[in-house]
């Protein structure tokens, strides 16, 4: 059986990282590569449901063991229907957002218990985990500005995202043959040229 590779894509709002997908995606293509793009949640039509509920801005009394829940129940299809065929046919499985997000957000943001989280996970996802993931750093503020604060998630509080922030940093360290922490202080193509750099090593 052929063996794929799984690449994640974390960051706080408005850090850029559908851009930075779009560029890592179009870059493998063009080297003859075959490559699938999920996002989480959603890729699915059950995972896309559960993502407007997540999202639902008019949802404000939601609470952090409930978000936690459902997007686990999001990460469950997705990850049977779409990233585990798409591994076992050798493919470049790239995903915007995945585990991390969950331990960031809900863990460090949220203040559940991560030891709950990562078991939870592992009975979700199995042994699915990414070889790498690149994580694009943002100042909070100026992250929530690009933003636009539009949906429940970016209209919590800065103090929340603060926290979210840290945690990927945190988790970053707790790992660095795994993550790749990539500043937007820099321009969209310096941090661009990086990705394909680090691409370009592993294929």
């Amino acid at each position: 059986m052929k063996k794929g590779f799984f690449i994640t894509f974390e960051g706080a709002e408005g850090s850029g990282k559908s851009t930075q997908i779009r560029y890592a995606v179009n870059h493998l293509r063009r080297k003859g590569h075959s490559v699938v793009l999920f996002r989480e949640p959603g890729g699915t039509p059950t995972s896309e449901a559960i993502r407007r509920i997540l999202l639902d801005k008019n949802l404000k009394e939601m609470r952090p063991e409930t978000e936690l829940l459902l997007y686990l129940a999001a990460r469950a299809q997705l990850v049977r229907e779409k990233i585990e065929p798409a591994l076992q046919q050798g493919k470049i499985v790239i995903l915007d957002r995945y585990e991390d997000s969950t331990l960031a957000y809900q863990g460090f943001g949220g203040e559940i218990s991560l030891r709950l989280i990562e078991e939870f996970s592992r009975f979700v996802r199995g042994s699915i985990v990414p070889s790498l993931t690149f994580v694009l750093d943002i100042d909070t503020q100026r992250g929530l500005r690009r933003s636009g604060r539009g949906d429940r998630v970016e209209q919590k509080s800065v103090s929340f995202h603060e926290k979210v922030r840290r945690g990927f940093l945190q988790l970053a360290r707790m790992d660095p043959r795994r993550y790749v922490v990539l500043s937007t202080r820099e321009s969209v193509t310096e941090v661009r040229k990086k990705i394909e750099v680090k691409l370009d090593e592993l294929f």
